[in-house]
């Protein structure tokens, strides 16, 4: 007699979810075809997805140099995107600029206003992070920082800047190699991009 009661119930609350459910219109999903041998084939692009395995580390200290890298990574990258968007608005803005004082003129004001906005909490970084983001820029602009700083402001102002930052144990000329030394800060992004870290 339970068993019967159970389907019964169980028949119950199937019909009554099929009978107050709403209808759901599925909107028709077009792809791109490819006609091979006269047979129309359709084919969808897919995303290439890269797939990496955990780090696993053989001891603490590499542990806590990843996660310092991490850090400094974090930290910097935002800097180093919005430094290379920042890059390619003032270059597009230069190139509808007529006559030279009125480009000098714009890239002073602009440098005036990136000073204004970026000073502060640059200066809150650390030497380690202020060497990451040089090399950060070079990876997101594809120049490095004294080639940018020559385009912009002239080879004097490069060679200053450059000296300053050999004072403090960098170098403007730092080139990021993805494939080399940078390997890991590479994988760290991806990682970052992905949401995982």
């Amino acid at each position: 007699m339970h068993i019967y009661r159970l389907v019964l119930l169980l028949s119950f609350l199937v019909g009554s979810t099929l009978l107050f459910s709403q209808e759901v219109k599925e909107e028709p999903h077009f792809v791109n075809s490819t006609v091979v041998n006269g047979d129309t084939v359709p084919h969808i692009n897919i995303i290439e997805v890269k797939v990496s395995p955990p780090k696993k580390f053989k001891s603490k200290r590499k542990y806590k140099r990843y996660t310092k890298l991490v850090r400094d990574i974090k930290k910097t990258l935002p800097y180093a995107r919005k430094a290379n968007e920042q890059i390619i608005l003032i270059a597009q803005t230069v190139d509808t600029i007529v006559g030279e004082k009125e480009q000098k003129a714009y890239l002073k004001k602009a440098e005036k206003e990136l000073f204004e906005e970026f000073e502060a909490p640059l200066r809150k970084l650390t030497f380690s992070q202020g060497r990451m983001l040089i090399k950060l820029i070079d990876r997101e602009t594809g120049s490095n920082s004294y080639s940018l700083i020559k385009e912009l402001k002239g080879g004097f102002s490069a060679m200053m800047w450059q000296s300053v930052a050999r004072i403090f144990g960098s170098n403007l000329k730092s080139e990021f190699d993805e494939e080399g030394e940078d390997a890991m800060i590479e994988y760290i992004i991806y990682q970052i991009d992905l949401g995982l870290l």
